[in-house]
Order: structure tokens, then sequence, then C-alpha cells
């Protein structure tokens, strides 16, 4: 009830390693911030946005009188798609580097950011692709400075250090990870994302489930990512019923987008395993597919799996969705039943089956699993340990619905 007596129309600074602007309005400060960069010399950006929605959003009509009120310079690189690729972050920082870019400005959702998150890092290291980037294969220990402007409710990116760009080439969907992305400034501003679509705002939420549920239970998870794991669950069973039923809904979106940034800070200090670590190949065969949708289809096995071992936690921060659980490590089916039917409630009945996976290609995906680059630093921290038969029995299991 504590909800009822926040004012979402106050715009608040939240701090972490990012200095977020929080609140209905929040996209206003976009104005301090370009006076902040003009005082620092930065006076030419470039913006990372998708085709639409930085415009659709209303997001940019205050971005851009911003900067020319500011006299900062910019080129829009808007070709960013969901699961951005290696070729985006390439052609982006080239055009980054041509106009003299000294700062990253990224509208959109978690990818926009990931994206320029990967390209502030390539204008310090002119002469590196993103390929190698996302492969380790050179030293990164410096970035320019990123400001995330978040469009939706899910990913937590603009508050850690964490991006995700696939190579799809070699259906690579690697995770990079390294202090110099943290963004400098992040909005969140929920009246920018009421025109999420009713898939995006389910998929986007259930990633928020999914960032907590893992940093909660990973080897290295502490109090504090399992306290703000019990919030976000609270929050997100609450609110996301709410923002499908009524899009314009401002209090369910703000909510929805504090339950993400408190995500985004979980996974950033208890990190991620299994879920994550099995939806990158998923996405990275199939670039079209949701990442929200993907760790739907996967969190139930994941739960199966690991609640013997993280009962007690589980049956706390899963409380809200399946409320009778008793932390017995042999109450795993109906904590993982429990919350197949949750996600069934909110609209994503899906499985792998039915997004054109078979049993023919588990093979392929725990391979993948094992060789893209940095996966196996999230599954090193799965509290059921990192080898190939954990992977394939999550995977198989998924397939299809439980029984």
């Amino acid at each position: 009830m504590w909800e009822k007596n926040v004012d979402i129309n106050e715009v608040k600074e939240l701090r972490t390693r990012t200095l977020i602007y929080f609140g209905v309005g929040a996209i206003k400060k976009i104005n301090d911030i370009s006076k902040d960069l003009k005082s620092r010399g930065i006076d030419k950006v470039i913006v990372m946005s998708g085709r639409n929605a930085y415009k659709a959003t209303g997001a940019w009509d205050v971005v851009e009188k911003a900067f020319k009120d500011n006299g900062i310079g910019y080129i829009n690189y808007d070709k960013v798609t969901p699961n951005p690729t290696t070729d985006h972050v390439n052609e982006a920082a080239k055009m980054a580097q041509d106009f003299g870019a000294k700062a990253v400005v990224a509208i959109g959702g978690g990818s926009p950011t990931d994206a320029g998150k990967s390209v502030a890092i390539l204008l310090e290291y002119e002469g590196k692709t993103a390929e190698e980037l996302i492969e380790g294969q050179f030293e990164v220990t410096k970035a320019v400075p990123i400001i995330s402007i978040n469009l939706t409710h899910g990913t937590g990116t603009e508050t850690n250090r964490f991006a995700v760009v696939s190579n799809l080439a070699k259906n690579f969907k690697p995770v990079i990870a390294y202090d110099c992305i943290y963004p400098t400034y992040a909005i969140d501003d929920p009246q920018l994302m009421t025109k999420l679509s009713p898939k995006q705002t389910r998929f986007v939420s259930i990633d928020a489930v999914n960032h907590v549920v893992e940093a909660a239970t990973t080897t290295v998870a502490s109090p504090y990512s399992i306290t703000l794991a019990k919030e976000v669950v609270e929050l997100v069973t609450k609110y996301l019923p709410k923002a499908l039923e009524n899009p314009e809904d401002l209090e369910a979106r703000y909510f929805l987008a504090y339950a993400a940034t408190m995500g985004g800070v979980a996974f950033d200090n208890g990190l991620l395993h299994y879920t994550h670590a099995l939806e990158h190949p998923l996405s990275g065969v199939k670039p079209e597919l949701s990442h929200g949708l993907g760790l739907a289809m996967l969190l139930p096995a994941v739960v199966k799996t690991i609640y013997p071992k993280k009962s007690y936690i589980l049956a706390d921060v899963l409380a809200p969705i399946v409320p009778d659980l008793n932390g017995n490590p042999d109450e795993a089916e109906k904590a993982a039943k429990g919350v197949e039917n949750w996600l069934k409630s909110v609209g994503v009945p899906e499985k792998l089956e039915n997004e054109g996976f078979t049993a023919n290609d588990v093979e392929k995906l725990v391979k993948l699993t094992f060789d893209t680059p940095s996966l196996g630093g999230l599954l090193s921290v799965g509290p059921c340990g990192n080898s190939e038969e954990v992977v394939r029995e999550i995977y198989k299991s998924s397939l299809k619905p439980m029984n």
C-alpha cells in the first residue's frame, strides 16, 4: 500500500552508478543534461534509436529542442532493431566517428541502449569492430558518456554495466559487462511508455521478473539482490494486469518502470544464470524472437530445476505469483506450474514448440549455450552447476507445457 503515498508526477533522482531521473515528466530533464554535456565540452552526440518509437512517444520533440537550445549537434542512427546486431553497431560507430560525436544518447528500449553502449566503447577504440568487442578480443577500460532515455519497463540496462549485441553470422548473442558503460544519466518517464503494445508490455515486464528470479538465486546472490527481487515480483504481479487493461494508466507504468529499474540493479549485483544464458541462443538463432518471450518459455523449467537448491528464497520471492509455497524442496513442480499458470494469466502461454523449436534443435541450442562468448560466466553462477545435462534438461522441459 505504500505506493498510494507516491506522487508519480514528482521527478525523483535515483542514484546507482547512474543518475536516473524518474517520474512522469522526467523527459524534461534532458535540458539539464544537455547543459551539463555542453559545459564538459561535449557539443556533438550520436542518437541511437529504432525507426519510430523515439518520435511516436514524443521523446524526440523534447530531446531535439534541448540539443538546439544548448548548441549540441547530433546525428541519428535510427536502424536499431530488437536484438541489435554487430552490423548496427559497426555502422553507427562509423557514422559517429565521421561526425565527431563525443557522447551517445540512446532513446528506446534495451536495444538502442545496448547498441549505444557498444558504440560508446568503439568511439574510444577506433579501428576495433563490434565483433571483436563482443568476443572479448581487446581490453576495454573506457567509453564516451552514455545517456539512456528509456521507453520500456523491462531491461534495466539504463542503470547497469551490461549490454547485449548479436553476431548473426555465428548465431552468437553474448553479454558484455564493463564499468565504463554505466550510463552517466538515465531518464525513466512513464508517460513515454504508454504506447507499448500489449505484447511488449507483457514481455518487458516478464524480463524484469526473470532478472530478479535469477539475481536472487545465483551463487553470488546477496541479501540486497534478494530484497530487490521480492519487491519487483510484487509490483509486476500487481501492476502488469492494470497496464494491460488500460495502457494509459500512468500509475501502473510508473511502478512497472520502478520494478524494472530495481531489476536492473538486482542483476548488476547478483548477476544472472540459466534463463538468460539459455535464451540468448534462442534469439541468436531466431533474431525475430522477442527476448521477453524467450525468457517466459524457459522460466517454468528453470524454476523447477533450481527450486530444490533455493526453495526458501524462491518461496518468498514468488509468493505474489504462487502464494502457498512453504519453502520445501519437494515443491519444485508446484512452484514451476504456478509460474507457468501466471504467465498464461498475463497472456503468455507459449512454449518453445509454439515458436518453431523442436526436440531436434536441443543439441544445437546446448552447443550454442556453451560456445557463445560470455554465457559460460552466467552458467558458472547457476545454483545447480554448469553441466550440459542441466542445460539440456531445461531446453527439453521448455518445449511443451507442463503436465
